[in-house]
């Protein structure tokens, strides 16, 4: 009797094997890196992960700013409810006056990182100017949906933890100043910490970073203190 699955077999893998695959698709969920940080604000800590695969740029300017510090005494000068929580840029938007390093780092810009990945609520995206290559150091925690932004601004990670803290941040008293929704009160990121989930032992490495981290915004505020004196 004459085998016929066989035949079809070949004409099913000969078809999968040229079949047309939306590259988009692949940026839909793009994965996670290994690394997190984590902002510890005066309403909660917020944790999240970076697509090194959509942005690899952005994320290697972003992760070395948290790295060096820079974050720390910086604030959340925007708080549009259902829109955007938007993070200062860290010239100007500190406390405590920034190092020769820190500051060479942050005046740094990127290049737009434009992708397929959508706006919507926890996704991390660059803020800039007109330019599409002046991202630097401001990013905005999506809270709702914006598919306007799709492909304008970079996406570069999500976040992972602190939903309960974002929605705190909703339901603060906000003024407007021109197209800006902005919070009366300032939200302060007291101090940042970062670690690796490839490490089973990442509770201690956490608590020894944020050591670590809090010894070294202790003395950046005592040497803005010894600056203002």
């Amino acid at each position: 009797m004459e085998n016929r699955c066989f035949p079809s077999l070949l004409l099913l893998f000969y078809y999968l094997s040229f079949a047309v695959v939306d590259p988009a698709s692949a940026f839909l969920d793009p994965a996670l890196g290994t690394s997190r940080v984590v902002f510890q604000t005066n309403y909660g800590d917020i944790e999240f992960g970076f697509f090194p695969d959509v942005a690899p740029k952005t994320v290697e300017h972003i992760f070395k700013l948290v790295q060096l510090g820079c974050y720390n005494t910086n604030h959340f000068f925007r708080v549009d409810k259902g829109f955007v929580a938007q993070v200062a840029a860290v010239v100007g938007g500190r406390s405590a006056p920034l190092n020769e390093e820190q500051k060479l780092e942050a005046e740094k810009t990127v290049i737009g990182e434009f992708s397929e990945v959508k706006h919507v609520r926890g996704i991390l995206s660059m803020g800039r100017y007109s330019d599409p290559d002046s991202a630097s150091s401001s990013f905005s925690i999506l809270l709702g949906d914006a598919p306007h932004l799709d492909s304008k601004y970079a996406i570069f990670g999500k976040l992972t933890r602190g939903d309960e803290t974002l929605r705190r941040l909703e339901e603060l008293p906000t003024r407007r100043e021109g197209i800006f929704v902005m919070p009366v009160e300032r939200i302060t990121i007291l101090s940042t910490y970062y670690y690796d989930t490839k490490h089973k032992s990442c509770e201690l490495e956490k608590e020894i970073l944020k050591r670590k981290l809090s010894e070294s915004l202790f003395e950046v505020e005592r040497q803005r203190l010894k600056c203002f004196s």
